[in-house]
C-alpha cells in the first residue's frame, strides 16, 4: 500500500496537517538494515518476537521485511543519549542472531546502521 503520486499525494496535501518542530523534543530513531541467510528469515523474525531491550529511554522498535531476505529494525528513543547508551545492549542482542544474517558486502559486516535525531515530523 503506497502512496500514488496522482489521488494519494493530493489528498495529502489537500488535509490540514500538524507539523511540530522537534528542537524541544529530540526524538532519536535508529535503522539497521539486514540480509538473512537462505532459509533464516522466519528464525530472524521469531527472534525479534521475543527480544527484549530494557533499556533507559528505549521507546519501541519494529521489524520491517523489505524484500525475500532482508528487514530492517526501526527504534525510537528519547533522545541521542538514551540510544549510545544502549549500543552494548544492542550489540548484545546482535550477537544472539548474528549467525542468522548475511554480510551486506562493501566493508559493512551484517548490518548497515544509522542513527539521528528528528527534526521535522508531520502527523495527520
Amino acid at each position: 500500500m503506497g502512496l500514488s503520486l496522482k489521488g494519494g499525494l493530493k489528498a495529502l496535501l489537500s488535509r490540514p496537517i500538524n507539523i511540530r518542530n522537534q528542537e524541544k523534543d529530540m526524538t532519536a530513531y535508529n535503522v539497521v538494515r539486514f540480509r538473512t541467510r537462505p532459509g533464516k528469515e522466519q528464525a530472524f523474525i521469531d527472534a525479534h518476537k521475543k527480544a527484549k531491550l530494557d533499556v533507559k529511554g528505549f521507546r519501541k522498535f519494529a521489524l520491517i521485511r523489505t524484500g525475500e531476505r532482508t528487514f530492517c529494525v526501526v527504534g525510537e528513543w528519547n533522545d541521542m543519549d538514551s540510544l549510545a547508551a544502549a549500543r552494548p545492549q544492542m550489540i548484545g542482542l546482535l550477537d544472539t542472531m548474528r549467525d542468522m544474517l548475511e554480510d551486506l558486502g562493501g566493508d559493512l559486516g551484517v548490518t548497515d546502521p544509522v542513527s539521528g535525531t528528528v527534526v521535522v515530523e508531520i502527523a495527520g
